[in-house]
């Protein structure tokens, strides 16, 4: 039990520290609200009205979101092989070809469907 003592003490400060934050912050809070205040704020552009559903964002913000995440994923993977190179020989190089492999198929299937330009 001595080994998950430090865990135990860590989660009960985030309980008590998030618990404080929540009891303590409409007690030092503002209590009048203005117009202004209440507004959604776009960097000082005035928000222009949306149609009832809420408007469509076109499938390309979406798709350069996934897009992205995909080659920070590989990037991440890529930061252990580097510094275990050493240890894996050869069976970690094969690995690693084949992970940019199957990476660089999906970036040149993006790159041909035109799906890192930008309208």
């Amino acid at each position: 039990m001595n080994v998950y003592t430090p865990i135990l003490v860590l989660g009960a400060l985030a309980f008590a520290f998030a618990l404080f934050s929540a009891v303590i912050a409409p007690l030092t809070g503002p209590k009048r609200y203005n117009r202004a205040k209440v507004d959604a704020y776009e960097c000082g552009i005035e928000p222009t009205p949306q149609p009832v559903g809420g408007g469509r964002f076109p499938v390309k913000y979406y798709l350069t979101a996934m897009l992205f995440i995909i080659f920070d994923i590989e990037i991440v993977f890529l930061y252990p092989w580097a510094v275990a190179f050493d240890h894996m020989a050869l069976f970690g190089l094969i690995e690693m070809v084949l992970f940019i492999a199957t990476v660089l198929v999906v970036y040149a299937y993006v790159w041909r469907r035109r799906g890192l330009e930008w309208d």
